[in-house]
């Protein structure tokens, strides 16, 4: 049976997978992740409270900017020409009965016409994103955590579609 891992040479070794034979196609791939913090730092954000300015704003370019740079920091992506970068932030005031937190939710999608999928941009987005809201924040809650980074949905490429109705509690 070959080996069904794509990203090991003959000998073992890592190697960046050769594309060249792909057909061309529309790529798309979404991508979400949770931001747990106090209602009180969910609060400030909202009202513009933070001292580094308006978080959502810079976490949404800054997810941006990772989207686009994914090749630079993750060894084996190839670099792409994206299409298309979106995020959006659900923020949930309502704090959780089992822990008191808020949360906001990030999602993301890219697009890409190409020869290899968007799923690592993706995820590389929802991650810069998350990093970012702690960054800004950490002055007033260095509890946060982030975590339920996960795919949500892929299309485009030979291996199809993939959609995972919603990520499982951690």
């Amino acid at each position: 049976m070959a080996n069904p891992l794509t990203h090991f040479n003959e000998e073992g070794r890592a190697k960046m997978v050769d594309v060249s034979d792909k057909s061309v196609t529309e790529r798309i791939a979404t991508a979400e992740g949770t931001v747990y913090m106090q209602p009180e730092t969910l609060r400030l954000i909202k009202e513009g409270q933070i001292k580094k300015g308006d978080v959502l704003a810079v976490a949404q370019v800054a997810g941006i900017m990772g989207a686009k740079k994914t090749s630079e920091v993750i060894p084996m992506c190839h670099p792409l020409s994206l299409t298309g970068v979106d995020i959006s932030f659900e923020e949930n005031l309502d704090p959780d009965p089992k822990n008191g937190l808020c949360s906001v939710k990030i999602k993301t999608t890219v697009k890409v016409t190409g020869k290899t999928g968007v799923e690592m941009e993706a995820l590389t987005a929802v991650s810069i994103a998350a990093l970012t809201i702690y960054d800004m924040c950490k002055a007033v809650d260095k509890n946060m955590f982030f975590n339920q980074i996960g795919l949500l949905y892929k299309a485009g490429g030979k291996s199809g579609t993939f959609s995972r109705e919603k990520i499982a509690e951690a």
